[in-house]
């Protein structure tokens, strides 16, 4: 897979860049925030199109759950996987000090600190899969097992 034209470099990109790993990169209008309506806008399948949720448990741990656009995390099973009684997702106002992105441009790679990570299993259908590369309109397309091993996350099932 080759780059686009050289896009502006996120935290994100700059591990991938780091690692030598490849991937592509697509904008859109940053004002769209329906994750349904990024991957139309990037004429790819919503399956194919993930978000990136950072949660709380009761033992203040917090984790990270990369899940289809068109679907919804069921916090149950991302407890399972986890391991804990229960988890929330944090407050919106935690995510830039907590992860150092904001909503809507919050990445699965390059956050302040690396928390356990889980992706859902339908990933791996995939040979690539778009995240936020960082920012607001901003997405890479990047082969799942990229993001696997650079956060030592696991595919598990996530949603109803």
């Amino acid at each position: 897979m080759k780059k686009n034209a050289e896009p502006e470099k996120t935290n994100a990109l700059r591990l991938l860049d780091a690692q030598g790993e490849s991937y592509l990169t697509h904008t859109y209008d940053p004002d769209t925030t329906d994750g349904e309506s990024v991957a139309k806008l990037l004429g790819q399948p919503a399956d194919q199109v993930f978000k990136t949720l950072v949660t709380v448990a009761p033992s203040r741990k917090n984790y990270v759950f990369v899940v289809p656009v068109n679907c919804t995390l069921n916090l149950k099973k991302a407890a399972r996987a986890a391991q804990e009684k229960s988890i929330a997702m944090i407050p919106q106002k935690e995510l830039l000090p907590l992860t150092g992105y904001i909503h809507g441009g919050c990445s699965p790679l390059g956050m302040k600190k690396l928390f356990p990570t889980f992706i859902h299993e339908t990933a791996q259908l995939f040979d690539t899969i778009c995240v936020s590369a960082g920012r607001r309109g901003f997405q890479m397309e990047v082969n799942p097992e990229v993001i696997l091993h650079m956060t030592n996350a696991s595919y598990v099932d996530l949603t109803d």
